[in-house]
């Protein structure tokens, strides 16, 4: 049962991916753009609709409305074009992730709030 619950994890992460490449491309019609746009932007985004520590109702979005939204996006786009889609999210998934480059932008982002916070410290003190 775990194993399934799993599969149905990545298969949902697969097609937000996959929406959201269909939402961005020309050959998809501009309302299945718009539901997919719509349920892939809700589906990545950190801010939900109802907020996970609240008792219960907190994760009825993440249980139930993102997979029902993502039932109805799929729906609209033409399934050639999403099995289209499914094979590009599928590809990126599989792509080798490189450390170098997570290492320079954690890089990048220490040196930055070093330097805001020394700018504050010159304006304050």
């Amino acid at each position: 049962m775990l194993e399934r619950a799993k599969r149905w994890a990545r298969t949902l992460k697969r097609d937000v991916v996959a929406l959201w490449i269909a939402a961005r491309d020309a050959r998809t019609p501009w309302y299945a753009k718009l539901a997919a746009g719509t349920v892939a932007a809700y589906a990545l985004s950190p801010i939900d609709l109802i907020p996970d520590f609240v008792p219960v109702l907190g994760y009825l979005d993440d249980l139930v409305i993102v997979p029902l939204g993502i039932a109805l996006a799929i729906r609209l786009v033409p399934p050639e074009l999403m099995a289209e889609y499914r094979a590009k999210a599928a590809e990126a998934a599989n792509r080798p992730r490189s450390l170098v480059a997570a290492a320079m932008i954690a890089a990048i982002w220490v040196l930055s709030l070093t330097a805001l916070w020394y700018w504050i410290q010159l304006q304050t003190g």
